[in-house]
């Protein structure tokens, strides 16, 4: 019976003992996985990470925000350490019960009577033969009474050190109070300042249009008035002529009878003077930089064109400015604070052929565009990466909107990428603003509505390099490429394609083992997956399941040849276009990877490229702050 009891204890120590130091747990703490361990244990497998796998059954487990200490604590297994514990205490005094006094460690049928001054340690009669014969020895009881007073002065020390200790977490906290307090404070005084520049703006705004509707009201009238001058003169005029061609049409000499009147009439306005034109001032607004409005200004419209002259041929009519070309004026859009956007029409002579136009949205010194995508309804979007935000622009230049890449109130990224899935939501992948002095050491994929609200979002593991993304809209895929390694070591580099569900699950990882280096850019293309390796300096193209299928390019600047590429996307054809961006060209080829034409355009220093619904090709140039809308004819040589 006595033995079934031991076995019985040893299986249930043993079911009550954690897996990572094998003893009986301490603090236990439960996964989801319902595998149990300590809590000292699992703080130590962790380190700083927020997820981790089960060491029983390897299940993927994340964290809550406090956590290890917020995991849920097992207190059935609390308990039943507790009752093992107590049991043994019992069983092991029953035992020893027997013994007289203390027994000796190395002798174990000795009791210890006397204290070993010199070593410091207690001694039975055998160990003072054996070792102990010539040292100073006392009385066990005595050895208490003199450790007693030092032991507790070490207790008092102790309890000294540890109430230094609880005074600064307890500034902390006060501080951390003072802290949400004075954050609160601010967030209202920001909140107070905007509604009272809100309705500031909203009185601007109504006497602006006050402004703007009593000027329109004036000028009409000017007109109404000047125009009514003019019409009696008009119908006595127009009646003379029109009396004197009826009597010259029924022929006969009638007409003459008419002479003296219709000579009388035309020398009569002959000798007036003809109507000056009308000045009328428009209205032309100029906002400042400031968040108030500006004023209305009114300008004077250039007078009307002076009717044309018959000449002596009689048939023509002869104009100041025939044979001249205007140019268009620039379309301007408001970009931010403090720098404008203008589409720029440049002319390409050639024979007697209208020549095409490129559009370029000149967008000033400070935009960083990163990545470029352009939805089925012609919008462009940029990632502007120097200011955190997203720019949406038409395809005629126009600044439609903009909003900041954020993940949330608190914090913002720098955007390195930007795709469209097939709802038309934007996908944005980027690391946090000013990373390297943010807590938040993750990268993050963020989904917008094209208003700029976030729909979801997922961390990444820091990885250093600049990232690309492309969404598989046929299997609704969320497609990001990684550069691992550090950033000292090159030959240890390496490139992939990391492959998620919209709700940040890895399906799969691509290209691990076809030597990339430095993929950034990304594209998809009826499933088959697009890198360009500015590292290495060539195209990869995967299928949809992630399977190699080619590479071409090469470091060059011949046909066919890449220098650094990055942007890169497809036309509905299959054909392939790269950003060449240390030749300063955009290359063309078709779905076999075979060299087809450059794409001449004047780019500096081109980044991005995505292709419109109509054909135009979108190019993101950070030399000259510029985005470049290259029409069909440019590309296929459509005249």
């Amino acid at each position: 019976m006595a033995a079934a009891s031991s076995s019985l204890g040893s299986h249930m120590r043993e079911e009550l003992s954690c897996s990572i130091c094998l003893e009986l747990f301490t603090r236990p703490k439960v996964l989801p996985c319902q595998h149990t361990f300590c809590q000292d244990c699992l703080r130590d497998l962790v380190g700083g990470r927020r997820n981790f796998q089960c060491p029983n059954c390897r299940r993927q487990v994340s964290l809550p925000g406090p956590g290890v200490v917020g995991l849920p604590d097992n207190h059935l297994v609390t308990n039943l350490c507790e009752a093992l514990q107590n049991q043994a205490t019992l069983s092991g005094g029953t035992r020893e019960q027997p013994r007289a006094g203390n027994g000796c460690s190395f002798h174990p049928s000795e009791e210890i009577k006397l204290f070993c001054k010199q070593c410091n340690v207690p001694v039975c009669t055998e160990c003072l033969d054996e070792m102990h014969s010539d040292h100073d020895t006392i009385s066990m009881k005595k050895a208490a009474q003199e450790g007693r007073v030092s032991f507790q002065e070490l207790i008092a020390e102790g309890r000294n050190i540890l109430a230094t200790y609880s005074s600064f977490l307890e500034g902390l906290r006060e501080q951390e109070v003072t802290l949400s307090e004075q954050k609160q404070q601010t967030k209202d005084s920001i909140n107070q300042a905007f509604n009272q520049m809100v309705q500031k703006l909203k009185k601007d705004k109504s006497r602006l249009l006050s402004q703007v509707n009593n000027k329109h009201s004036k000028n009409m009238k000017m007109l109404q008035k000047r125009r009514g001058s003019v019409l009696p003169d008009v119908r006595e005029l127009s009646a003379a002529c029109d009396k004197a061609e009826q009597e010259l049409q029924q022929g006969g000499v009638k007409f003459l009878c008419q002479d003296t009147m219709l000579t009388e009439v035309v020398g009569k306005y002959r000798r007036k003077a003809a109507p000056t034109p009308v000045q009328i001032q428009s209205a032309v607004f100029k906002p400042t930089d400031t968040p108030v409005l500006g004023d209305v200004t009114f300008q004077s419209l250039p007078n009307a064109p002076t009717p044309a002259v018959p000449t002596a041929r009689g048939t023509g009519y002869h104009h100041s400015n025939q044979g001249q070309s205007l140019p268009p004026a620039p379309i301007s859009a408001a970009l931010g604070s403090g720098f404008v956007a203008e589409v720029i029409h440049e002319s390409h002579q050639q024979a007697q052929m209208i020549p095409p136009v490129e559009t370029k949205i000149k967008a000033g010194a400070h935009l960083d565009a990163f990545g470029v995508a352009v939805s089925k309804e012609g919008e462009v979007f940029v990632a502007d990466t120097g200011n955190q935000k997203i720019q949406v622009f038409t395809l005629q230049g126009m600044l439609l909107r903009q909003f900041p890449a954020a993940v949330s109130d608190e914090l913002n990224i720098d955007p390195q990428d930007v795709a469209l899935d097939g709802k038309g939501n934007l996908w944005v992948v980027g690391y946090p603003f000013c990373a390297y002095l943010c807590r938040d050491r993750s990268e993050y994929v963020v989904q917008y509505n094209k208003q700029g609200r976030v729909l979801r979002k997922f961390a990444l593991r820091r990885a250093h390099w600049r990232r690309g993304i492309a969404v598989d809209t046929k299997r609704n895929h969320i497609l990001v490429t990684q550069t691992t390694g550090h950033i000292d070591d090159e030959d240890n580099r390496r490139g992939e394609v990391l492959v998620f569900r919209p709700d940040g699950t890895l399906v799969r990882t691509v290209g691990q083992h076809q030597g990339m280096v430095n993929p950034w850019h990304i594209a998809v293309d009826r499933g088959n997956i697009l890198l360009s390796d500015s590292y290495n300096h060539f195209i990869y193209v995967f299928d949809e399941d992630g399977r190699f299928l080619l590479q071409f390019g090469g470091e060059g600047g011949s046909n066919g040849q890449l220098k650094g590429p990055l942007g890169i996307c497809t036309d509905r054809a299959g054909n392939i276009f790269v950003v060449d961006r240390d030749n300063s060209r955009v290359e063309m080829f078709d779905i076999a990877g075979r060299f087809l034409k450059h794409i001449t355009t004047d780019i500096q220093y081109p980044l991005a490229v995505a292709m419109a619904p109509q054909g135009q090709l979108v190019v993101t140039d950070s030399g000259k702050n510029n985005i470049h809308i290259i029409p069909p004819c440019f590309i296929y040589n459509e005249r």
